[in-house]
């Protein structure tokens, strides 16, 4: 498990794909979403506008990461 650490809460998932580099721009997420299984906190997910939280879980292509708010 990845952890991945944010400044800004909450990161939409859209903004998270790419800043993990799984995809290289936003336009992309959408086409993503739809032909990949995304899991946030074990729920299946596909909406890019999706807000993510410190202590949320996701799982991508088997990859499995937990978002921490890091203050600054």
């Amino acid at each position: 498990m990845r952890t991945i650490f944010i400044t800004k809460e909450p990161i939409l998932l859209g903004q998270f794909l790419k800043f993990v580099g799984i995809i290289t721009n936003g336009g992309e997420a959408k086409i993503f979403l739809q032909e990949n299984e995304v899991f946030v906190n074990n729920t299946p997910e596909n909406r890019r506008g999706k807000q993510l939280f410190d202590g949320d879980y996701v799982e991508i292509l088997n990859e499995k990461y937990i978002i921490k708010f890091e203050k600054r």
